[in-house]
């Protein structure tokens, strides 16, 4: 279930867009975009709040409070509502079609009537956008492109709501009498970037209790179908739940098998047959005769002597192998190297010691440097930089002046953290030619230099491939931040040529960013392998702009160990004095 702020968070988002669609004021939709990360990143509930108190909130301004406290009094904001009769839904929905936006969702509307994603992909195909202005050459190309990677993330859940769900269920369910074991598994245990349902198990003597419990939660909003093992509902937001229910003793073989991947268990019921042996979720056994036994799942049968079932660890040791780790289970090799006994010891969220890529209210963060720092201690990090926005983001209205201001603020707070070493940063911005925004003496002066693409996403792989190759040459970029720029199911990858980007970093000892926001996940797990095999260092960072986000690392955690990463590949599980002669990159060449 959404918490309120989120709730709250989408409508003002939503309210933002549609001034932009309505070609209204640009810096009021910018201020209600600002309130609404503000409102979501917030860490208390917003419920119990007047319009004084949402004021209290960095970013939200006395007019966005009073409409916040209206949706909370009636469920509604009139002047939301109001904007909304004057768009049809599908234009709307347009503008989430990465490459189309409100302005030119705004332009086909008027121009060509376009009302829809389904419109617009006719209207590409039939040729209809050549006479827009704004739509080149190359322009419908890419809406079909963006039309794909939407719809292809379609009913998808990101990896943070679907962990929020995740928890609150078993939260939940673990609380009912008679439930020993409750936990979820699916491509969530796997720590996929979107989930389709969530997959919970449970164990119990009586099912019954259980299945009642899920299906009277408050944000169960239909029972798909139910029955003593297995009950299916649909969450307010839409998420498909399964739920199920296994005898104690077959814990273990449950979890592998609706764990996944299906690959994976296909990979291991292979094994299984040549030992002569029957893997399914009701354990590993040994074969019987055709007709006798038990169905399972898959339809097939299963029955004879039961050889292990009650925990993981026993499954895989009955089919020679060592317990794989749910993020490697993808059949991407984790079976050959478990056998060669070769399964990498994973990166885990405790080996981090800090993060060096984060945000402050000095540019687009929504908390004051204090309280950043303040949360970053109370994490337990040995160091943490702060990395606000370079000058060349004209939005942020970065100055030298601001940047030494807050560099001096920094040193002062850092007689209050003698526990926390504390960096001053920034995060570049990778110019179309590969340049970045302050002259080398500037740079000179900071700690770390994030480097990151923020416009220009659409020049040819060619172009993009060589700008980041010289981001990478400049002696004072530490690490490529975001590198292929996407955000989920909103905004596809540039092109770029990956592997010569991960071999210019590796050459040149440029870290590539892990950036955990749920929203980019970039680099993708299968990238990370990439890059890896050329040698390349990591660094997981949570690119945070409040609070609240500094434990999105949890997530990035899950991407690199997809990508098969220890502690020793990522740069800031190092202890401070290894990871500070890594940034003396340009003293090192």
């Amino acid at each position: 279930m959404p918490r309120l702020n989120d709730q709250v968070r989408e409508l003002l988002q939503e309210y933002a867009d549609l001034i932009n669609i309505t070609g209204g004021d640009a810096f009021r939709a910018r201020a209600y975009e600002k309130a609404a990360r503000a409102v979501g990143g917030h860490s208390e509930d917003v419920a119990g709040l007047d319009v004084k108190g949402l004021q209290q909130i960095p970013g939200v301004g006395k007019s966005t409070a009073e409409k916040v406290a209206e949706y909370l009094a009636t469920g509604r904001i009139a002047a939301l509502e109001a904007l909304r009769a004057e768009v049809p839904s599908g234009v709307r929905e347009m503008t989430a079609v990465p490459g189309v936006g409100p302005k030119r969702a705004l332009a086909l509307h008027r121009d060509l009537g376009i009302s829809s994603v389904d419109d617009l992909a006719e209207a590409v195909r039939s040729d209809r956008l050549s006479g827009v202005a704004g739509f080149g050459e190359r322009s419908g190309e890419k809406i079909l492109h963006g039309i794909e990677l939407l719809r292809r993330s379609g009913g998808r859940t990101l990896l943070d709501a679907a962990t929020e769900l995740a928890e609150q269920l078993v939260a939940a369910l673990s609380a009912v009498p008679g439930c020993t074991r409750c936990a979820y598994a699916g491509s969530l245990r796997r720590m996929r970037e979107t989930v389709g349902d969530v997959d919970v198990l449970a164990t119990a003597a009586d099912s019954a209790p259980l299945m009642a419990a899920l299906t009277g939660l408050p944000y169960v909003a239909e029972v798909i179908a139910s029955g003593p093992t297995k009950t299916s509902v649909r969450t307010t937001g839409g998420v498909q739940v399964d739920l199920r229910v296994v005898p104690e003793e077959d814990w273990g073989a449950a979890l592998v098998y609706f764990t996944g991947s299906k690959a994976h268990n296909i990979r291991l019921r292979t094994i299984a047959v040549r030992a002569g042996l029957k893997l399914s979720e009701y354990g590993l056994f040994r074969t019987t005769a055709e007709g006798e036994g038990r169905e399972g799942e898959d339809g097939e049968k299963e029955d004879g002597a039961k050889v292990a079932s009650a925990t993981e660890d026993e499954v895989y040791a009955a089919l020679g192998l060592p317990w794989i780790a749910p993020p490697l289970r993808e059949d991407r090799g984790e079976i050959e190297a478990a056998l060669r006994g070769e399964l990498p010891d994973l990166v885990q969220e405790s080996d981090l010691r800090g993060d060096l890529h984060t945000h402050t209210d000095l540019t687009d963060g929504l908390a004051t440097l204090e309280e950043m720092i303040d949360t970053a201690a109370a994490r337990g990090y040995s160091y943490y930089a702060v990395t606000d926005h370079a000058p060349d983001l004209v939005m942020q209205r970065m100055t030298d002046e601001k940047m030494l201001a807050q560099r001096e603020r920094l040193r002062r707070l850092a007689d209050r953290h003698r526990k926390l070493r504390l960096l001053h940063g920034t995060e570049l911005n990778i110019g179309p030619d590969g340049g970045v925004d302050w002259p080398p003496g500037f740079l000179a002066g900071f700690d770390v230099c994030v480097a990151s693409v923020h416009s220009h996403f659409t020049a040819d792989r060619a172009a993009q491939t060589r700008r980041l190759i010289r981001a990478c040459e400049n002696p004072h970029v530490h690490v490529i931040g975001h590198l292929t720029t996407r955000r989920i199911g909103r905004r596809g990858p540039i092109d770029v040529d990956l592997d010569a980007v991960f071999a210019a970093a590796a050459r040149t000892g440029t870290a590539i960013e892990i950036n955990s926001s749920p929203q980019r996940l970039d680099l993708r797990d299968e990238d990370v392998l990439r890059a890896k095999r050329h040698g390349v260092r990591f660094a997981i960072d949570s690119d945070a702009h409040a609070t609240g986000q500094l434990a999105y690392p949890r997530f990035g955690i899950g991407t690199a160990q997809r990508g098969w990463l220890t502690a020793e590949d990522v740069i800031n599980t190092w202890p401070w004095q290894r990871l500070k002669r890594f940034l003396r990159k340009d003293a090192l060449r």
